[in-house]
């Protein structure tokens, strides 16, 4: 299946180049398991969001080599995709912008009809095929309705969604120019986060897990950054595994706050037609 990738390092325009490119299981490599599309997302130093994208593997994205190589941001959202039930296109490749945010989603649902009218006049934000980017456009809707509040958009999404139509999974990232939110919802497919400080509490330079890894050039100096992704990327131990239900906040300050916003299954499961392989 899918996966995601989001960075933030708060209000600090910093490099995703390790992640995306050098560390042992790296978007790059992960694209070598989902072909089927690349995306990178990230925003320009007076704030407007970049999507970049191409129904093409990562290690053959020349534009997303590039980009992971020369971009700085304060926050990025990342995915490779395997294609389900929609054709390969840019319009369905993730990650998908709206309102000066930007989202990129792993999982599935069915009965999109009734998700189409439920949006209503949003149905025209969207451009191409896929449940990822309605999802996005509800929770965009929802947002509005919320007078901005995102994480009461999500929310009120998410718990439309599970009561509504059949689902397998609504992971998610979602940044802002200084924000980032995950969701896990609910337990198919895994989210990890891992706080990363290149200092330790000690003064000595971070190393991964492993003795044999260090850091690359392009990290030195990067300074604390808050990492979300379907997979550890490193051998580091401080992954943690994000709970079924948990919506997870990192604020320009890098402060983390989660909530649980919905709780037990989906009223109706759907099966997924590429299952987990971990």
């Amino acid at each position: 299946m899918c996966r995601l990738f989001g960075m933030t390092a708060g209000s600090r325009q910093v490099s995703a180049t390790f992640w995306l490119l050098d560390a042992p299981d790296s978007l790059e490599t992960q694209g070598r398991r989902n072909r089927d599309g690349t995306g990178l997302g990230f925003f320009t130093t007076s704030g407007r969001p970049i999507v970049d994208k191409q129904p093409e593997p990562a290690y053959s994205d020349v534009e997303f080599i590039r980009d992971a190589r020369i971009e700085a941001s304060t926050t990025f959202v990342a995915h490779v995709r395997i294609a389900t039930n929609s054709r390969l296109s840019v319009e369905n490749t993730h990650p998908f912008a709206m309102d000066g945010r930007i989202m990129a989603h792993n999982g599935g649902f069915e009965e999109l009809a009734a998700l189409e009218a439920e949006l209503g006049d949003d149905m025209e934000r969207v451009r191409g095929d896929t449940d990822s980017e309605r999802y996005f456009a509800l929770i965009t809707k929802r947002i509005a309705e919320h007078d901005g509040d995102v994480a009461a958009g999500v929310t009120a999404a998410v718990r439309w969604l599970a009561e509504h139509v059949p689902l397998y999974s609504l992971n998610m990232v979602l940044v802002t120019e200084n924000d980032l939110w995950a969701l896990r919802y609910p337990e198919h497919h895994r989210l990890y986060v891992l706080r990363r400080p290149v200092i330790d509490r000690h003064g000595r330079m971070y190393r991964a897990a492993s003795p044999t890894m260090r850091l690359t050039a392009s990290e030195i100096g990067l300074g604390e950054t808050v990492v979300v992704a379907s997979e550890p990327l490193d051998e580091h131990s401080d992954w943690r595994l994000m709970e079924s239900g948990e919506l997870m906040h990192v604020g320009p300050d890098l402060a983390v706050d989660s909530q649980f916003v919905i709780a037990g299954p989906p009223k109706r499961s759907s099966i997924d037609p590429l299952p987990y392989v971990p």
